[in-house]
């Protein structure tokens, strides 16, 4: 994603609020790219397979769609008369991500927007399912986004990992402080790099690798684990000319330290990565990074390596 023309928002039917929506159209203001609102639906017990299909039930789908269609257009109607180019589509493809994954690729979106939402009683983000399959499958940038305004300022953290603790490929993290940068010019706000470090992993790490003498004492060692944490992490954030106050180096927990940063600096949106081990394992999120996600008090980006293909097949079943 070097530059934004299409942006691809995913509508909700069920749901009273539209923050995907807006946000979507918030960046296409800013950017001048075109909008464009989808809405896939599915209903059991309207569909059928080639063999019990009926006249009936395709029009009765045909019926739902139009309806639907009729709905966007009056959302995007508001939205065209401020100046945005907005186009409609509703398809009618399960599952919900396989759906939004295909028209992706078929529309040609640079990047997709979807709501996620807080949960009621411990006032946290949680995750849907379909959320977890798009964060593993989506081929483009996918932006998740909390039912919150967003600031005329908006702060970006890009999340790295430049000694690629976790398998992560390095050429990954350029590509996710490029983007943060990129979009926050394209707003008018700023982008901070994080980077946060266990000392008791990097200790067993130290140990096992054998890089470090290990009898020497724990602080001795742990000043060394930062130094060499803090090198690599000070070589990245300066080759993409990140100021100096912008820069976070913390010694703890990823998934404490970066929501508890996102607080601090009223941040708008985190960037992270989608992490695989290689080219040929399915793309995966770890355990820490699902803890962090959850806990995260804004919008959430998430980045593919380059390489990155879906496993979503193109093809639509027929018995959908």
């Amino acid at each position: 994603m070097q530059g934004i023309s299409k942006i691809l928002a995913v509508f909700d039917p069920t749901a009273d609020v539209h923050p995907a929506v807006k946000r979507a159209a918030w960046l296409a203001k800013n950017t001048g790219a075109e909008l464009e609102i989808l809405l896939c639906y599915y209903n059991q017990y309207l569909s059928g397979d080639r063999f019990f299909d009926s006249p009936s039930l395709e029009k009765a789908r045909l019926e739902v769609i139009e309806n639907e269609a009729k709905h966007l257009e009056a959302l995007a109607e508001p939205l065209r008369e401020s100046g945005i180019v907005v186009k409609t589509s509703v398809l009618w493809d399960h599952p919900l991500y396989a759906g939004i994954v295909r028209h992706t690729i078929t529309s040609a979106a640079d990047i997709v927007f979807k709501d996620t939402h807080h949960h009621s009683a411990m006032t946290r983000a949680v995750l849907s399912n379909t959320d977890w399959n798009l964060i593993r499958t989506c081929p483009v940038p996918l932006w998740l986004v909390k039912p919150r305004d967003i600031s005329s300022a908006p702060v970006f953290i890009a999340a790295i990992d430049p000694t690629n603790e976790h398998d992560k490929p390095a050429a990954l993290d350029d590509l996710i402080l490029r983007q943060g940068k990129m979009l926050s010019e394209q707003v008018g706000g700023s982008v901070h790099a994080f980077h946060s470090y266990d000392p008791r992993i990097a200790l067993a790490t130290a140990t096992a690798n054998a890089y470090i003498p290990v009898s020497l004492p724990l602080d001795v060692i742990e000043s060394q684990m930062r130094e060499n944490h803090q090198k690599r992490f000070e070589e990245m954030a300066s080759f993409h000319s990140i100021d100096d106050e912008n820069r976070h180096l913390i010694s703890g927990i990823t998934h404490e330290e970066l929501p508890a940063l996102a607080e601090q600096l009223d941040a708008s949106v985190v960037v992270m990565g989608a992490v695989a081990r290689n080219r040929w394992n399915r793309l995966f999120i770890g355990a820490t990074a699902e803890r962090t996600l959850e806990h995260l008090p804004c919008d959430l980006l998430v980045i593919k390596p380059d390489w990155f293909k879906t496993p979503v097949e193109q093809a639509i079943n027929e018995a959908s």
